[in-house]
């Protein structure tokens, strides 16, 4: 099992400290100093679409010029956009057999992992 995402981000923080609290092992991927894997990005936007894992609440987002925003219009835009300001992907994403969680809700993920 794979957790993806940003070490300093809060509800990255959250998730992980859940999956320890539980003792369910899994390995972390930083975005940050790992990269933005293709073959990831790209099974989650054939599953969940690319729109749902832009973030366009966060300070990221907000900071990018009007341009940039207005070029994310499709799978390979965002994931270009992706790549190059990985902060603007919504996390965690966690990948369990290639079952995928986006985000962290305590709900969603006991629910997520049968509880």
């Amino acid at each position: 099992m794979k957790l993806y995402g940003i070490p300093n981000c809060t509800t990255v923080k959250k998730a992980r400290a859940w999956l320890e609290a539980r003792d369910i092992p899994y390995e972390f991927h930083d975005f940050k100093k790992q990269g933005v894997p293709d073959a990831v990005m790209k099974s989650l936007m054939k599953h969940l679409g690319w729109e749902a894992l832009v973030n366009r609440n966060g300070p990221t987002w907000r900071k990018l010029d009007d341009a940039e925003k207005a070029a994310v219009k499709d799978a390979a835009s965002a994931l270009a956009v992706m790549k190059t300001h990985s902060s603007v992907i919504k996390r965690p994403i966690l990948d369990r057999d290639g079952q995928y969680q986006v985000g962290f809700s305590e709900e969603n993920y006991g629910a997520f992992f049968g509880e």
